[in-house]
């Protein structure tokens, strides 16, 4: 399998598909307007603001929603200058109470795609019918294996050479939605969760924003 490896500090790494190289002229038609769902640090969201404000995806954040007021992404959105909303899934009765209100905030927002970048909530039918394969999802395994909560701890557990991440799409499976992009990082001797966690982030970092890319493409509302 084709491969790219990366010799940085951070250690090698194997993506795939391979980053795709920038065709030379503009991008033709209007920007992908992104909706961002965090619930932790924020810095997949910094990310992607990023690879849109460097050219590497055509789009903008139109707006960041978490659910932990106070939380890292929040101080992020402020310092980036991204509008964000806190639905705090506490004053919720349900999960497809919040479910409605983000469907709420992103239609109001006009989000072409939306983007769970460390949403710490399952979301339910109700968000996911609301943007049928516009639901991307980035989760720090391998996928298939190890779903759900801790995967860095699950790879750990199993002793396999090789952990990683993922970029899907949602379905009402958790972390089973069809594959966009993975990225392959070794788990060395004495790893411990940390830090093998975060090389995993190093690398979500880089193919959240080609997974992005990759959805809208399908769907022929991407520009590049």
């Amino acid at each position: 399998m084709p491969a790219l490896d990366d010799f940085s500090e951070d250690g090698p790494s194997i993506q795939w598909p391979l980053p795709q190289r920038d065709p030379g002229f503009p991008p033709a038609g209007p920007a992908l307007r992104l909706g961002v769902m965090a619930s932790g640090s924020g810095s997949n969201f910094e990310a992607l603001v990023r690879a849109c404000r460097e050219g590497r995806l055509h789009g903008e954040v139109a707006l960041l929603v978490v659910n932990n007021p106070g939380c890292g992404a929040q101080d992020r959105a402020e310092r980036l200058g991204v509008p964000c909303q806190l639905l705090d899934h506490r004053q919720h009765a349900s999960r497809e109470a919040l479910d409605h209100a983000l469907v709420a905030a992103f239609r109001q927002a006009r989000a072409d795609l939306v983007v769970m970048a460390g949403w710490m909530r399952i979301v339910t039918p109700t968000l996911i019918a609301a943007f049928p394969d516009r639901l991307v999802n980035i989760h720090p395994s391998l996928l298939p294996s190890f779903r759900g909560i801790d995967a860095v701890g699950q790879a750990l557990a199993a002793g396999v050479a090789l952990s990683g991440c993922t970029v899907h799409l949602v379905n009402e499976a958790v972390d089973a939605g069809r594959i966009l992009v993975q990225a392959a990082v070794p788990v060395l001797p004495g790893d411990s969760r940390e830090r093998l966690a975060a090389r995993i982030q190093r690398q979500e970092h880089r193919i959240l924003p080609l997974g992005v890319r990759l959805a809208a493409r399908a769907l022929g509302i991407e520009g590049q």
